[in-house]
């Protein structure tokens, strides 16, 4: 009996023994880290007062502390950084739809700074500028070691006013001038028409405050212009840099039911529980199950890829052009003092079925590269050589009573071509691929129309 008391003793202070040891150890790691960064923030202030005194020129301590902390940040990622008060007020007002620039969405690539994609209809847009281009200079200023937001401070201004941007372009071969005139960019949203008998298209530029709101708009308007019904829609993201991510599951939510995932459009994790969430769309009436194509490009970044991933995800669009940009992480913006505000990376975006597209993007189901317009070509089936040019061909004959055959026309081929449909490849093949679709539902017994 004693002996049993007596191992229990002993077991109790072993367990004991361990806890602590483990707490004590916890303690120990918390404390030499705590000494660590005490030790990094002397070091910074070493070297700070350093510079203040022995520095060639006067300096000022502001502009150190918040070149500083912008180094910080973006050795992070290309996406986190400290905002002034002035840079921080400009991102709000972008985000309203109206700023003064030039119009175009810009991050870091392969550390150089890159344009994701111009906005449509703006002077960067009319000035030829594409997703993908390096901008080497702003003005006479090189790029080199600028912040993202140095950059965007430089390129906005005043209506009327100019700047210069000097472009590397891939396959150029050399730096390309672009003096242009910044201009109020009233940021559009979307447009729309119908692009042939029954197809609409939607073009969304970006995802701002009222984009939601417009698409369902829109979508009734074309619903309106086909006698109520529309057979196929095409929306095209293509350039689309992102923006609010509660409107994208907006423009979801029209066509992503409770089915799989419960309706669910994007998730995200991080490492604090506030990271993680989960974006669905609302029980609800949805549209009709008319096919889908959504186009996208290298310039189709964040929340359009977001989009693009939860209707391929659900198998409710066809994904048709080339491999998005790849952005698929979350960016919080925090408010500090002084009006100042922090934009920090905290999350990954993940789509429906798990995929990250941090730095992969979409993968298209249908992949057609973008063609630049060309001189009109004779019909291909004009060229082609037919039996009935050789020589010595045999005649057709006809068996009494039996005309030869002609085909049924199902639904007219095409009736007008639209202009901006005959001349961009990837939107022709989008309208090809609709029209053989209805007209492959018209001949199965029962197919839903």
């Amino acid at each position: 009996m004693k002996k049993n008391k007596l191992l229990l003793i002993i077991v109790a202070i072993v367990v004991i023994v361990i806890i602590c040891s483990i707490f004590i150890g916890k303690y120990l790691l918390k404390e030499s880290h705590r000494s660590t960064e005490l030790e990094n923030i002397k070091l910074f202030r070493e070297v700070l007062s350093i510079v203040k005194k022995e520095y060639v020129e006067e300096v000022d301590s502001k502009k150190l502390l918040q070149s500083a902390i912008n180094g910080m940040l973006s050795s992070l990622d290309p996406h986190s950084s400290y905002m002034p008060a002035d840079s921080f007020k400009e991102m709000k007002v972008q985000m309203s739809g109206s700023f003064g620039g030039i119009g175009i969405e810009i991050s870091m690539k392969d550390n150089k700074l890159t344009i994701i994609a111009p906005i449509e209809d703006t002077p960067g847009y009319r000035a030829g500028l594409k997703a993908n281009d390096h901008i080497w200079k702003i003005n006479d200023k090189f790029t080199k070691g600028m912040t993202i937001n140095d950059a965007v401070g430089m390129m906005r201004g005043e209506k009327g006013t100019k700047v210069t941007l000097t472009i590397m372009r891939e396959g150029n071969g050399g730096p390309m001038t672009f003096p242009i005139v910044r201009d109020i960019i009233q940021t559009k949203s979307l447009r729309s028409r119908t692009v042939d008998a029954g197809i609409g298209y939607i073009r969304i530029g970006h995802f701002q405050e009222t984009t939601g709101a417009e698409f369902a708009k829109s979508l009734k308007t074309l619903k309106d212009q086909n006698n109520g019904a529309i057979k196929g829609l095409i929306i095209d993201l293509r350039n689309n840099p992102g923006g609010l991510l509660n409107q994208a599951v907006e423009v979801a939510n029209n066509f992503i039911g409770e089915g799989f995932g419960n309706g669910l459009v994007v998730y995200t994790e991080g490492r604090e529980p506030t990271a993680k969430m989960k974006l669905s769309t609302k029980i609800g009436d949805k549209e009709p199950h008319y096919p889908i194509i959504i186009l996208v490009n290298g310039g189709s970044a964040s929340a359009s890829e977001i989009l693009a991933g939860a209707m391929q995800d659900h198998k409710r669009a066809i994904i048709l052009g080339t491999q998005t940009f790849g952005k698929g992480s979350v960016q919080s913006v925090l408010p500090l003092r002084d009006n100042a505000g922090l934009k920090l990376t905290t999350a990954r975006y993940y789509t429906p079925n798990g995929r990250s597209i941090q730095a992969k993007g979409i993968t298209p189901d249908i992949i057609v590269n973008r063609l630049l317009p060309q001189e009109p070509k004779k019909n291909q089936a004009d060229q082609e050589l037919k039996e009935n040019d050789l020589e010595g061909r045999l005649k057709p004959v006809e068996k009494p009573g039996k005309p030869a055959a002609k085909p049924a026309p199902d639904k007219p081929v095409v009736t007008k071509i639209d202009e901006e449909v005959k001349n961009d490849h990837q939107l022709a093949r989008a309208v090809e691929l609709l029209k053989g679709l209805d007209i492959m539902s018209s001949r199965v017994p029962g197919a839903a129309k």
